[in-house]
């Protein structure tokens, strides 16, 4: 299955509420003076940089060397790696992450190197899809699939866990879950034909350049009656999943 493709210039212009939305998720870190923080999956450093603010040490990782590229004309120390093959070991006091861990298809290998990198103690903020997460644009683009046998296989690229099912993983895993909650989080988008660009190449990565388009007009055929009005423009069903647990 390919995965997806970031453009950091692309992403910067029609994806920052990615950014702009996840403040409260800063908050919910609590940065303090002289930490050690892991941001694991960076972008483009943004939030890196808004952590730094407070004093604090960040170590940005993310899969796209373009966006770590970015985050380190920042000024953040940055690294390409993966959540599934992170090598550090009792190193931060805190990992942050915001809207990956849904793109990691082995999430119990994330969430035991996420562990293994926090020191005794150590916290683990996150926010990312949750479950019922886009569920009108996965649908849509299922269905275009289901259209086009030539197209192949339907490949959902994402994990949007249940809140229950998450802590349970985590718990399992040596963390104290002291809150999670799935946030029902309507999303304005500038268009959706942007959004799959961003967010949905990889699933169409194998189609030719012709059926892309077509892809892309069906699904936004689909999805304009749901998702669509004049007063509001384009408003994706996003549903985040919020959580912070201990490291036992």
């Amino acid at each position: 299955m390919s995965t997806n493709k970031w453009n950091a210039d692309k992403y910067n212009k029609h994806a920052d509420f990615v950014s702009n939305l996840a403040f409260p998720v800063v908050d919910l870190l609590h940065p303090q003076e002289s930490e050690k923080v892991l941001d694991l999956g960076c972008g483009d450093g943004t939030l890196a940089v808004e952590i730094e603010k407070f004093n604090t040490k960040v170590i940005a990782v993310d899969l796209s060397e373009d966006m770590v590229e970015k985050t380190k004309a920042k000024g953040i120390e940055a690294y390409v790696m993966s959540a599934t093959e992170l090598p550090f070991e009792n190193e931060f006091d805190a990992v942050f992450s915001n809207a990956v861990l849904h793109w990691v298809k082995e999430p119990e290998t994330a969430i035991k190197k996420i562990s293994q990198a926090l020191k005794a103690e150590g916290r683990f903020i996150a926010e990312f899809g949750g479950y019922g997460n886009i569920k009108y644009l996965t649908d849509a683009m299922q269905k275009v699939f289901g259209r086009h046998e030539e197209y192949g296989e339907f490949n959902n690229p994402w994990y949007f866990p249940k809140d229950e099912d998450h802590k349970e993983m985590l718990e399992a895993n040596g963390f104290k879950v002291e809150y999670i909650e799935l946030i029902p989080r309507p999303t304005k988008i500038d268009d959706i034909s942007n959004w799959l660009d961003i967010f949905a190449n990889g699933i169409v990565s194998h189609l030719t350049e012709e059926q892309q388009n077509q892809f892309k007009e069906e699904v936004r055929d689909i999805l304009k009656p749901k998702i669509y009005s004049e007063k509001d423009g384009w408003v994706a069903d996003y549903v985040r999943l919020r959580l912070k647990a201990t490291k036992i």
